[in-house]
């Protein structure tokens, strides 16, 4: 199936969870996510949740990533919609947050984070296959991201749904993820 075809696939699949399942389906991801034997990390990057778009929520693994890494830097995008761009800032209880024109929570200012520290990325998806490839939302923001990163970032995908059969047209600019975790799965590439 292609990007195109299977973000409308699972764009409808989000829809078509039931408000009452999603609580639960949250809790199933925090338990598996749980599971990973991860290193100690010490700046962990992280999308913030659209509860509307019936984004996997991430604040629960925050909180869960800081009991396990004490001093964890928690590190959050700032786009920039002409460039197609994010910029990392610090995030903490002191960070101002602001609504983008898609809905998605950004720091308004702060302290810029180096991508070449970060030692984990949650990475947002609509969709996987079991390669590691993942459909976002098209924009490319994510792999552009995660190109300047090191070699050996982390890369976590976050979903409600197993993986997709397969995501034909993948490129040399897509960049594959390390784990992904859902409710009742651990995938690992």
């Amino acid at each position: 199936m292609t990007k195109k075809d299977t973000r409308i696939l699972y764009k409808q699949k989000r829809i078509e969870i039931k408000d009452n399942e999603i609580e639960k389906l949250q809790d199933l991801v925090l338990i598996r996510f749980q599971k990973l034997s991860l290193p100690f990390i010490e700046y962990l990057h992280t999308y913030l949740p659209v509860h509307s778009n019936k984004e996997v929520d991430t604040f629960p693994i925050i909180d869960f990533m800081e009991f396990c890494n004490p001093g964890l830097q928690v590190v959050i995008p700032k786009t920039d919609l002409h460039t197609n761009t994010m910029t990392n800032y610090l995030y903490n209880d002191d960070t101002v947050l602001k609504k983008n024109k898609y809905g998605i929570m950004e720091p308004e200012e702060g302290e810029i984070i180096d991508a070449k520290v970060i030692d984990m990325v949650l990475v947002p998806l609509l969709a996987f296959d079991g390669k590691g490839s993942r459909v976002g939302y098209g924009k490319g923001y994510y792999d552009r991201f995660l190109s300047q990163c090191r070699e050996d970032v982390i890369k976590i995908g976050l979903s409600f749904f197993d993986a997709a059969d397969h995501i034909d047209d993948t490129d040399e600019f897509d960049i594959p993820l390390t784990y992904c975790v859902t409710p009742y799965r651990i995938y690992e590439f």
